[in-house]
């Protein structure tokens, strides 16, 4: 290596390649009131996932920019990263105007709350 290098490690460039769309895996919990869906985004922050609902679809969309931590910086980067996409089709049976959401940790957790007509409920037996 010669003095002019910024860095004591150096990568080969690698051919551009278009990013890669990957869709993530995804938990579906239920109980009495809600759907839950736990959704794998490593690497996203909030502000970076899109989620929408358009004509009975549920649309996730994630586009993680991943950087080095704070004090550091990319000296070189073999691994690769692109964008999440995944759809679901939503049944009459859901609230769809009170779905909420939030990002942890790199997972999306979406609750959907059931219709009132559907909710589990218990039924009192007469004696």
């Amino acid at each position: 290596m010669t003095t002019e290098n910024k860095h004591a490690v150096q990568t080969q460039p690698r051919p551009e390649t278009p990013q890669a769309v990957y869709m993530p895996e995804v938990d579906i919990m239920e109980d009495g009131e809600n759907l839950t869906l736990l959704a794998d985004l490593p690497g996203a922050e909030q502000q970076e996932v899109d989620l929408s609902v358009e004509n009975g679809v549920l649309t996730i969309d994630a586009k993680p920019s991943l950087q080095a931590p704070e004090g550091y910086s990319l000296a070189g980067q073999e691994w690769d990263y692109g964008t999440f996409h995944r759809t679901f089709q939503l049944s009459d049976s859901v609230q769809v105007d009170k779905i909420s959401a939030n990002v942890r940790n790199g997972t999306l957790t979406v609750s959907i709350p059931k219709r009132e007509e559907v909710r589990t409920r218990k039924i009192e037996i007469g004696k």
